[in-house]
This record gives structure tokens, sequence and C-alpha cells, in this order.
């Protein structure tokens, strides 16, 4: 299956759930790992697992299992490999800590706030 498709099958999935704040990132010319980052946000640990679950099913029906899942048991970070494109599912507390977008060259959804700088 090409990558475009599975970029869609990934946000519809996502979007069946209600996840916030979906943020497709090219990272290829970034890393040889994968092609594309998807971040999402959940409300809540039963949200992230409903994500993920859908995601998975999603895709399992258009024969693209996940290569690894990580993180269900929490629930407040889940990653789902595809290979070409890894999906995070993230709370908002977590999302905003992390900042993923900002590390692999995306920008912070429209309600994030900017990381404060530690002060010594």
């Amino acid at each position: 299956m090409d990558l475009e498709a599975i970029k869609k099958a990934v946000v519809d999935a996502l979007e069946d759930i209600k996840a916030k704040d979906i943020t497709v990132l090219d990272v290829s010319k970034l890393t040889s790992m994968t092609e594309c980052m998807i971040i999402a946000t959940a409300d809540s640990n039963r949200q992230t697992r409903a994500l993920s679950s859908n995601v998975q099913k999603k895709l399992k029906a258009l024969d693209v299992p996940p290569l690894g899942v990580e993180g269900e048991n929490n629930g407040e970070w889940v990653l789902v490999d595809f290979g070409s494109v890894v999906v995070h599912i993230m709370q908002g507390a977590v999302r905003e800590h992390y900042s993923l977008e900002e590390l692999w060259g995306g920008q912070r959804p429209a309600g994030a706030r900017p990381r404060m700088a530690a002060h010594a």
C-alpha cells in the first residue's frame, strides 16, 4: 500500500474517534527510520487506547498490520509503528511537554503554549 493511502487511513481512523490537533509531518529527510509521523491529541487514557485500537483495526483491514505498539498499558502516550508511518497518540499535557512537532521540524498545534526554558 502506498504512503499516501496509509496516511489517509490513519487520519480517518483518528478522526473517527475525535482525536484533536492531528498533525502529519514528513520526516523522510530527517531520519531513515520512517517517512512520516502523525501526531494526535486525546483527552484521556481511554481515548488514547480507543484511538490506537481504531488505527490498528483500520490499517489491518487494509493489510497493513503494525510492526509494534507501545504505551497502551499507561495510555498517556501510545505509539503505533507501521514502518513508513509512525503514529503518536498523546494526552495534551504529554504532547505539550515533549513537543514532537518542534523536534521534527513542524509547528505546535494552534492551542499549544510554547515551552518555557528552565532558569538556573
